[in-house]
């Protein structure tokens, strides 16, 4: 398998974990991590905006079995503008939506990983 497969599929991986733990931490009630419900919502309401299930989807399926080099990058670059909106507001919220930016900060780390890539090429 190629390198650059493996990590647009732990990219993939990584932004359904992520929607999964916006959707647990919204679900659960008794949230002692956000005490406002509302930030945590519009957080929800952000990922489904931007549409981060559609980008993980399309990026384990172009990556299953071949390298589509352009697609990828251009799946990431998507990813990556709603991701920057994301990350802002999170650090506008951090004292309420601070249990997210470690998850970020793994998402930012491997998208960037294709960025560097096209700054090279």
């Amino acid at each position: 398998m190629n390198f650059e497969m493996q990590i647009a599929n732990m990219l993939a991986k990584n932004i359904h974990g992520f929607i999964k733990f916006v959707d647990e931490h919204h679900k659960n009630k008794n949230n002692i991590f956000c005490l406002h419900t509302d930030k945590l919502y519009q957080l929800k309401l952000l990922v489904e905006e931007f549409k981060f299930q559609v980008w993980a989807d399309e990026l384990k399926r172009i990556n299953r079995f071949t390298w589509d080099e352009n697609y990828t990058h251009l799946l990431v670059d998507r990813f990556r503008k709603g991701m920057s909106i994301i990350e802002e507001y999170v650090e506008n919220n951090y004292s309420d939506l601070f249990i997210f930016t470690a998850r970020l900060y793994t998402l930012n780390s491997l998208s960037l990983l294709f960025c560097k890539e096209e700054e090279s090429i």
